[in-house]
C-alpha cells in the first residue's frame, strides 16, 4: 500500500523534517495529488502569462517540487524556466520532465541573486507544513522594480492571518502592488481551495 502524505504534510515542522518528508514523497507525489485534481500550478501559470509581455524572459520556479509547476509554465508559453527546491529527490523527478534550463537544491537561508529573474513563482510553496511566510520577503527582495512574484496560499495557509498580512505589509507602504488575486480550486478532490496572487515590485 502506498503511503499517503497529504494527511501529514500540513503539520508544522523544521526544515530538516520538511526536506525528509518531501524526499520520501517524491516518487508518489504526482500520483497522489493528481488523484485530487491539483489545479493551482495551471492557475498560477495562466495568471503570470496574462501579465507577461516577454515569454522568453527567465522565470525562477522556486520550490519547484517534481516539476508540475514548471510544466504548467511551459504549457502557458514560458520558454526559459529554472527550478530550485529543498528536496534533492523532488528535483530528480523534476529534471526528468525536460522543462527546466537549470535546477539547483536550496536551503531555507539561500540568498538569491537580485534582479536575475523578472518573474519568480512560488506555487503551493508558502504555508503550513511548507515554507515559512518569510520566503515571500526573500523572493520579493530578489526582484528588481517591475519584477513580479506569483504565489498561492491554500486554505491551510489562509487560516493564519500572517500570510495575507505579509502581502499587506508590502502593499500598504507602496513597496509593491497587488495586480492579481483570484480564489479557485487547489485540490478539489479533498475540497481544498487556494488564492493565487501576483505582486509587482515598485
Amino acid at each position: 500500500m502506498t503511503d499517503k502524505f497529504l494527511d501529514k504534510v500540513y503539520a508544522a515542522r523544521t526544515e530538516e523534517e520538511t526536506r525528509a518528508i518531501y524526499d520520501d514523497w517524491a516518487t508518489s507525489y504526482e500520483t497522489e495529488i493528481a488523484e485530487n485534481g491539483y489545479a493551482t500550478p495551471g492557475r498560477c501559470a495562466a495568471a503570470l502569462a496574462g501579465v507577461t509581455k516577454d515569454m522568453d524572459a527567465p522565470v525562477l520556479d522556486f520550490g519547484c517540487g517534481t516539476g508540475l509547476s514548471g510544466l504548467a509554465l511551459k504549457l502557458a508559453g514560458f520558454t526559459t524556466i529554472d527550478g530550485v527546491d529543498l528536496s534533492a529527490e523532488m528535483l530528480a523527478q523534476a529534471r526528468q520532465k525536460g522543462v527546466y534550463r537549470d535546477t539547483a537544491q536550496v536551503t531555507g537561508d539561500t540568498v538569491l541573486d537580485k534582479g536575475r529573474y523578472p518573474s519568480i513563482t512560488a506555487i503551493g510553496v508558502i504555508g503550513s507544513g511548507a515554507a515559512p511566510v518569510s520566503v515571500l520577503d526573500t523572493l520579493m527582495h530578489a526582484l528588481d522594480a517591475g519584477g513580479r512574484l506569483v504565489f498561492s496560499f491554500n486554505d491551510h495557509a489562509l487560516e493564519d492571518p500572517v500570510h495575507e498580512g505579509r502581502i499587506s505589509e508590502w502593499t500598504d507602504c507602496g513597496a509593491a502592488r497587488l495586480i492579481f488575486r483570484e480564489r479557485g480550486d487547489h485540490l478539489p478532490g479533498i475540497g481544498m481551495k487556494s488564492n493565487v496572487y501576483i505582486l509587482e515590485k515598485a
